[in-house]
């Protein structure tokens, strides 16, 4: 073998090897947000336009409502519903398996009950399983917020733990747990308190509690986590209400914060790109901010935000990244491309509908659903944007799509869709 050839070899492994652990298999959508949890999907040949018929490989009924989205490992999907009636005043949290090949459910299990007061308080889009599961290593970790936390067996559905962490959930559960190491993390911010809350994965035991340094009035918040490297550091980001922080798996220690006034009831997911994180503020007057993250500590936010940018930002859609480009789309379906460098405004595109679940970028498109149930692909340009195609599913939906190669799996109010070109 020669010296060339052999380096050659070399080069293609390695880039196979971090192409694997940047997106992991393109057949499968194990996280929220997708496999780098970006919102990127690396998916080749994927359907363009379809109906309720056409391109429908099966359309398998969930019972229930939920608004997690699906998460897709080992050609078995995996979702949250829950009983919007109740039994001797109780509802049912479930969790179910799907196989993906046929659409037939492999287990549904009952892991939890909700009480009527903790299901009373909650928006009237939102449901009572909003929250995406976490999965690794063969176990799900079903959050359902306030109402308990479980872990279960992927090939079983046998309950391993439960935990629960009563607290005020003003407008229900909405944030996803992420694991870190040893630790399953989320949000506990609560109406009265604002907390990260980190379980030791293999017992559901409290690991560590974190209060917020930086309180505003409107405390309540239902923001994902999400995991970066910064300076060497493995760092927790968590968006709450009125400030970002950054926080230590090993103990929960705060490393820095950036605030901003006035934003609450965070549901949006920042994305973290070349040492960039890109992050909306939630509710009130959302406005969007470009922070950079080079290692310091403290209060950033004099020093590191690079800019913001405030009209017509997204409450609940997270944003995606595209060819130097930050994409934010609105709830009221204003589709905007900001500089990413600057914060400029390159271009606004109005869409038709109001919009909760988070767009997924495969190359140049950008696969959007509403929240009425209406799915477009649209093609993103330096200049501008073209609608490609639009699809009426006839059902409401929050939950944002799980694309992988040639596949879209789809959840609706009362359906999990498997849409392929190959149908």
């Amino acid at each position: 073998m020669s010296t060339r050839f052999f380096i050659s070899l070399l080069s293609i492994i390695s880039l196979i090897s971090v192409s694997q652990s940047s997106y992991g298999k393109l057949d499968e959508w194990p996280k929220y947000r997708g496999p780098a949890e970006q919102g990127v999907s690396e998916a080749v040949n994927v359907p363009i336009e379809w109906s309720t018929e056409k391109n429908i490989v099966w359309k398998s009924e969930i019972p229930g409502r939920g608004w997690s989205s699906p998460l897709l490992i080992d050609g078995k999907i995996v979702l949250t519903t829950a009983m919007e009636e109740t039994v001797n005043d109780l509802h049912d949290l479930k969790v179910l398996q799907v196989d993906a090949k046929t659409g037939e459910i492999l287990w549904l299990k009952t892991v939890l009950h909700a009480t009527i007061e903790e299901g009373q308080d909650r928006h009237p889009k939102n449901s009572l399983a909003s929250p995406t599961p976490a999965m690794e290593d063969g176990v799900i970790y079903a959050h359902f917020g306030h109402m308990g936390t479980v872990a279960l067996d992927f090939d079983t559905g046998e309950t391993l733990w439960k935990q629960k962490i009563s607290y005020t959930a003003k407008n229900g559960a909405g944030g996803s747990p992420v694991v870190v190491d040893d630790l399953l993390v989320f949000t506990t911010d609560s109406f009265e308190e604002p907390v990260v809350t980190a379980l030791y994965k293999e017992t559901g035991k409290i690991a560590w509690r974190t209060t917020r340094s930086h309180q505003v009035k409107n405390n309540f918040s239902h923001g994902t986590p999400l995991v970066i490297e910064n300076g060497g550091r493995t760092e927790i980001i968590s968006p709450g209400s009125g400030m970002v922080g950054a926080y230590r798996p090993e103990d929960g220690k705060e490393t820095w914060l950036v605030r901003y006034p006035m934003g609450f009831s965070m549901s949006t997911r920042p994305i973290y790109v070349d040492g960039v994180l890109y992050m909306g503020t939630g509710f009130s007057r959302p406005s969007f901010y470009a922070i950079r993250v080079d290692g310091a500590t403290g209060d950033l936010t004099d020093t590191h935000v690079k800019w913001m940018y405030h009209k017509s930002m997204p409450k609940t859609p997270s944003p995606n990244f595209v060819n130097g480009s930050v994409i934010t789309l609105e709830d009221d379906g204003r589709l905007q491309s900001l500089d990413a460098e600057t914060g400029e405004l390159r271009w606004m595109e109005p869409l038709r509908g109001k919009f909760s679940a988070s767009p997924v970028q495969v190359g140049d498109l950008l696969y959007i659903v509403s929240e009425e149930g209406l799915c477009l692909v649209i093609r993103l340009r330096d200049d501008g944007c073209e609608i490609i195609s639009e699809m009426e599913m006839g059902e409401e939906t929050l939950a944002s799509p799980a694309v992988v190669d040639n596949t879209i799996y789809l959840r609706t109010r009362h359906h999990l869709w498997k849409i392929s070109g190959d149908s």
